[in-house]
């Protein structure tokens, strides 16, 4: 028989409820959103970065130039962009589960499609439809994950996430080779596609609402899916909703409130951020492994060097989520953009060594792939709820106009007679650009309102 409801006011027992989740322990529960959040990144690496890996094996088989290899490169991340900016937005009005459904439905049926294309203009196509639902899966899962763990273990909760991309990303490359060899590149896409439709019946078992957007947006049967929320987090059930605060934002301002006075300069300069470093980033991820195929290494030599790239994005990732529990995440992001420049200078340098080639290469997944996994853990806390999936979704967005942007851009100038070095070096750049912009952090922004404490986590900037 089920405890009585907890007899008091409304109010303060949801407050005693969202400063539990706020700053009490974490419970097991949480812990267990959080590795389901993971688990959907983990697919997510291994889908988005599926063209890395098979890229040069397309490329021969469909005799296709540099340029032409780079759309189909960045096709994915348009894609990706299209979902975050249109349809995780739909997550601050009807739900961050039903939006991360939709999306694995999505990046499951563009990977299985993709499997059997018969040209590159089907493959692009079908690249870009499976990018719409990473998109939007990606974007929610982070909010989602920072929005059940503890104010102390937020970075970290979602510096996980991007842990599980990054070991997403390390098995597509590992399973690529053997594939690959075997069966061919079509073998590659059809494993992606039938792991992500099978975790979708896990999520929608498992994957529950966040406590945040059924108090602030009061969706059907709201009061019993609290309650049932705070019984899993070992809390007392409440007996009524409180009152809605009339000056809590809504998301009926949608992108336009992000402009507003008091959140312009954060949301300008994530966007300033998101767009140089993912710009970054997704060069060195997706033309790795073709580039030191023209630096003379073999086929599997380049597949093995892209994959302890994103091997260390796996040690990266949940150290920087580690350093973010202690000091502030702002100082700790910096310092991986810089760390991230002068690596990716000497990693250009060093491929006439396999080794050392090899060494710094794995040091580069550490550090570009720490970049990401803060940029995505300091941008839920500049929000307030109602506007969480919609802020954290047009940062991606406009962050992926620099991830779409870059891998073309490359392949053209490498057409038009770049060298790799040159490239790199430029690359490097663009990470230094980022950390400076990013001093913009140390100063305190607006507050604003929320339903619940969205003040940033004592390891933010």
């Amino acid at each position: 028989m089920s405890p009585p409801p907890h007899r008091t006011t409304g109010r303060p027992v949801t407050a005693r409820l969202t400063q539990a989740l706020d700053d009490g322990p974490m419970s097991r529960f949480q812990w267990g959103v959080i590795a389901i959040c993971v688990l959907l990144n983990t697919l997510d690496g291994f889908d988005v970065l599926v063209m890395s890996f098979t890229g040069k094996t397309i490329a021969g088989e469909w005799h296709l130039d540099s340029g032409t290899l780079g759309l189909l490169l960045s096709s994915g991340l348009a894609g990706m962009a299209l979902g975050a900016l249109l349809i995780a937005p739909q997550a601050d009005r009807i739900g961050r589960r039903p939006v991360i459904l939709a999306g694995l439905a999505l990046a499951a049926a563009g990977m299985l499609l993709s499997s059997v294309s018969q040209n590159w203009q089907q493959l692009g196509a079908l690249r870009l439809l499976t990018g719409v639902g990473i998109g939007a899966v990606l974007a929610c899962s982070n909010v989602i994950a920072g929005e059940f763990a503890s104010r102390r273990w937020r970075g970290l909760a979602v510096s996980l996430n991007s842990t599980g991309y990054a070991v997403g990303a390390t098995i597509g490359g590992v399973s690529s080779v053997a594939l690959i060899d075997r069966y061919g590149w079509r073998s590659v896409f059809l494993t992606g596609g039938l792991a992500t439709l099978a975790v979708i019946p896990l999520a929608f078992r498992l994957l529950p609402e966040s406590l945040d957007f059924l108090l602030n947006r009061r969706p059907a049967n709201a009061l019993s899916r609290v309650n049932e929320l705070a019984r899993r987090m070992g809390q007392p059930d409440l007996s009524t909703l409180p009152d809605k605060d009339p000056t809590t934002l809504t998301s009926a301002g949608g992108f336009r409130r992000l402009l507003a006075p008091d959140l312009r300069r954060p949301t300008l300069v994530l966007w300033g951020a998101f767009f140089l470093v993912m710009a970054a980033f997704y060069f060195v991820t997706s033309w790795t492994p073709t580039l030191l195929v023209q630096a003379g290494m073999s086929a599997t030599q380049s597949l093995t060097g892209g994959t302890l790239l994103n091997l260390g994005g796996v040690f990266g990732t949940a150290l920087l989520g580690a350093l973010a529990a202690r000091y502030a995440l702002g100082s700790v992001l910096r310092t991986y953009l810089f760390v991230s420049a002068a690596l990716v200078v000497a990693f250009a340098s060093s491929t006439d060594t396999l080794v050392l080639a090899f060494c710094i290469g794995a040091a580069i997944g550490v550090a570009v792939n720490g970049c990401i996994a803060g940029l995505y853990a300091l941008t839920p806390s500049v929000y307030p709820a109602p506007l969480r999936a919609t802020g954290v979704g047009a940062a991606i967005s406009v962050g992926r106009v620099g991830a779409i942007i870059a891998p073309t851009t490359a392949g053209w100038l490498l057409d038009a007679g770049w060298t790799p070095l040159a490239l790199y070096v430029t690359t490097g750049a663009v990470f230094c650009a980022a950390g400076l912009l990013l001093l913009a952090t140390r100063r305190k922004q607006p507050t604003v309102k929320p339903a619940r404490d969205t003040r940033p986590t004592p390891s933010s900037a």
